[in-house]
């Protein structure tokens, strides 16, 4: 484990996608501010963090649980972003866009946590 989480793809898209994110999100109703707006950032926010804080622990074990931890916020993530399609607060297209990234993102987290185990 001697690469710095940095060097991770799966975390490098992780932080392109939070750019996406936060531009999206940017345009949603000023009233959802602390509500919807505020649970996809830190959803989002918390994907490439847990996996820079297990790539930081001293095992790999401890690692794919930080991993987990990011593959559970990619879920909410996912969930969050189509109740902002059904509510009309973004796009077909650019949710589309998102779930796809979130889904890239699941599958290199899915392919990090087999190579650990």
């Amino acid at each position: 484990m001697g690469r710095s989480y940095r060097d991770l793809v799966v975390w490098q898209k992780s932080m392109q996608m939070i750019t996406d994110i936060y531009k999206t999100t940017k345009a949603f109703p000023k009233e959802e501010i602390y509500g919807l707006t505020s649970q996809i950032r830190r959803a989002a926010v918390s994907i490439p963090s847990n996996i820079a804080e297990g790539q930081g622990r001293r095992s790999p074990s401890e690692f794919h649980q930080f991993l987990g931890h990011a593959r559970g916020s990619i879920m909410e993530l996912e969930t969050q972003i189509l109740i902002g399609q059904n509510l009309k607060y973004c796009t077909q297209d650019t949710a589309t866009l998102l779930l796809n990234q979130a889904a890239e993102i699941g599958r290199l987290l899915n392919g990090l946590m087999n190579s650990l185990a």
